[in-house]
């Protein structure tokens, strides 16, 4: 029969285990970034970016009086955002096809700690990734301009963005079944929606039929808000657009991530 003491501190263990786990799994997450070396990606990423498409463009766009460094910043960070998703799906998907989801399963865990511990190393990733996209940035001559309001709200932006990308990658990795298929199921979508956006060259510079998918898809949504707030001209009315993509984000990721754990139980 349990003593008294053991069973007073029974509910208090209960409560704190499924942290402990949470930190536990967060740091061998984080551990497992720094082996891989992605926190060195995170860098090369959007410095390679940055003079890619810096260095061929620039004299160009001086022609039509656009300071390109300004012009080019917010994609560099939606495209280093991009790089931590991608992290996101492909970590899922590899707990998923090692068989490390099926132990998590057996153990006394709940469900959804192994989603947060994800979560809290994406975040840790995502952060990096803006940290070395603004450093990028600044080496090619980006300025914030919309003073300290302005350009917190630039990068907050950015990490809605980043953490909603990182839950639906989440899900797609879960649901994706291979690394291979998760690669597949992420790369295209974020190469065709990058380059057909206001990021590299103005909606005006497209050909006039698909101007109107460019000037509203979700990259160039977040693209205009990240420029108008670091110009300080940000408004309702052009962040608007982005609060609802932003929606649609979090319900796809929700609807995903439910999927995907149904999957994990099965």
């Amino acid at each position: 029969m349990p003593s008294e003491s053991s069973t007073l501190h029974t509910p208090a263990e209960a409560r704190v285990r499924p942290v402990q786990q949470w930190w536990a799994l967060s740091g061998r997450g984080v551990a497992k970034v720094f082996r891989n070396g992605e926190f060195v990606f995170a860098f090369v990423s959007p410095a390679f970016l940055a003079l890619c498409f810096y260095l061929p463009l620039s004299a160009l766009m001086d022609v039509y009086g656009v300071d390109y460094a300004q012009f080019l910043m917010p994609i560099i960070v939606l495209q280093s955002v991009g790089f931590a998703a991608s992290s996101a799906a492909m970590r899922a998907s590899f707990d998923d096809t090692e068989g490390i989801n099926t132990r998590f399963r057996v153990l006394p865990m709940p469900l959804v700690v192994p989603m947060f511990a994800r979560l809290s190393t994406n975040a840790v990733l995502l952060v990096v990734s803006l940290v070395c996209a603004a450093v990028a940035c600044l080496i090619i001559g980006w300025r914030p301009m919309g003073g300290v309001v302005g350009t917190i709200g630039l990068f907050v932006v950015a990490l809605i963005v980043g953490l909603l990308l990182g839950l639906l990658a989440d899900g797609i990795g879960l649901m994706a079944g291979s690394p291979q298929a998760t690669s597949q199921a992420l790369v295209f979508p974020t190469l065709i929606l990058g380059m057909a956006s206001s990021g590299f060259v103005p909606v005006s510079q497209f050909p006039e039929w698909i101007q109107p998918f460019v000037r509203n898809q979700p990259i160039s949504q977040f693209v205009d808000v990240m420029r108008a707030a670091d110009t300080g001209s940000l408004t309702w009315e052009i962040l608007r657009p982005t609060v609802w993509w932003c929606g649609g984000l979090f319900i796809a990721a929700v609807l995903l991530l439910r999927l995907g754990n149904q999957k994990v139980r099965a």
